[in-house]
């Protein structure tokens, strides 16, 4: 599985579903491969940032950037696991860990005021003010029983989302 031009085994597949707890079927494992194959287009057995910024819809992404330390270097492994938050099977708390991680861009386990700031000023863009968005989060922050001096782990990210996902906010990625 090292080298992309290589096949696939049963073994390999079984190995990817059991990586990616069993959220894509064998067919999506192989589909999978053969995208992964077309994207890394040195053969190395890894996708790079430059690779995956060949893809269109991810460019555009307001978050790509920060999506893209996440992913520069995946192997095919790491490569499904990384799309098993977008799948529809995919649980509500394996979607809110990936969300923690595209906030927890330094992988420290907290996420700070600042974090918070930086995915809202990515989603924004020019759109709002650096102080309006301040406004915005402290809102929301205080709203939450947080300060700016919080630090949010996993677990408050659990809390929070799951709380109003149960009250219909969709955290359907895909």
């Amino acid at each position: 599985m090292g080298n992309t031009s290589s096949m696939l085994t049963q073994h390999d597949i079984e190995e990817v579903q059991e990586h990616c707890n069993n959220l894509f079927s064998q067919q999506e494992i192989v589909s999978l491969y053969e995208r992964f194959c077309q994207l890394d287009k040195n053969h190395g057995g890894f996708i790079s940032g430059d690779e995956f910024l060949t893809v269109p819809e991810f460019v555009v992404n307001p978050l790509s950037q920060r999506l893209l330390r996440m992913l520069d270097g995946l192997n095919f492994k790491d490569f499904v696991a990384f799309l098993a938050a977008f799948s529809s099977r995919a649980t509500v708390h394996q979607k809110i860990e990936f969300i923690f991680k595209v906030y927890d861009l330094d992988g420290n386990g907290k996420v700070t005021f600042n974090d918070m700031l930086d995915v809202l000023r990515d989603l924004a863009g020019h759109f709002i003010s650096e102080q309006q968005r301040k406004q915005v989060l402290m809102q929301v922050l205080v709203e939450a029983g947080y300060t700016e001096n919080s630090l949010l782990v996993l677990d408050d990210f659990v809390k929070r989302l799951s709380y109003h996902s149960a009250h219909s906010v969709s955290l359907e990625l895909s």
